[in-house]
């Protein structure tokens, strides 16, 4: 069967129909397909402060509430806030906007964490809020982006402008492999 078959002719022939379908999936999963249209970028959106910014998805492991207990690590830096057990793992976690030197994090019900999917670094970033996920097209990309108060622009890859929204990248993994997070212990 051809690519161009029309499925319903092959409604009384199911084993032929699933592998019509099948073979339409690979070929508009792999791009080939004529309905594939411009290229989409999805991110994890959140706030740090008042400024909004966007992880790649594949970043986030996934975004919790606060625990309501952590154990404080002593002789480490003030914005590493504890470890938390979480369904039986330990995490780190950071108050970002305290790392950044921008202040703390005042903790309300919006307050999140946000796993971070590294094999190495384990790391829950404490973040005012989480936004859910955005989807950007490729030509809202641009290298250049708008400076930001919260002083992170080393953690900054680009950014999405949509009319007067702008989003910044911001790359987790380049944030927790940095020495300034790997070496929490306070001067």
């Amino acid at each position: 069967m051809s690519s161009s078959a029309d499925l319903a002719a092959l409604v009384e022939q199911p084993f032929e129909l699933l592998q019509e379908m099948e073979q339409r999936s690979r070929v508009a999963h792999a791009g080939q397909g004529s309905g594939s249209g411009p290229a989409e970028w999805v991110g994890v959106g959140f706030r740090i402060g008042e400024e909004r910014f966007v992880a790649n998805r594949e970043q986030v492991r996934e975004v919790l509430m606060l625990p309501e207990s952590m154990t404080r690590v002593p002789g480490a830096d003030r914005w590493l806030l504890g470890i938390a057990n979480l369904r039986g793992h330990l995490l780190p976690l950071v108050d970002l906007k305290l790392m950044l030197g921008s202040g703390r994090t005042t903790l309300r019900r919006t307050t999140r964490v946000i796993s971070v999917n590294h094999r190495e670094v384990p790391a829950g970033l404490v973040v005012d809020e989480v936004l859910g996920f955005r989807r950007f097209m490729d030509h809202e990309f641009a290298n250049k982006i708008q400076e930001t108060v919260v002083r992170c622009d080393r953690f900054l890859g680009g950014g999405f402008q949509r009319g007067e929204e702008s989003w910044p990248v911001f790359n987790l993994s380049d944030l927790v492999e940095s020495n300034t997070f790997l070496q929490a212990a306070a001067e």
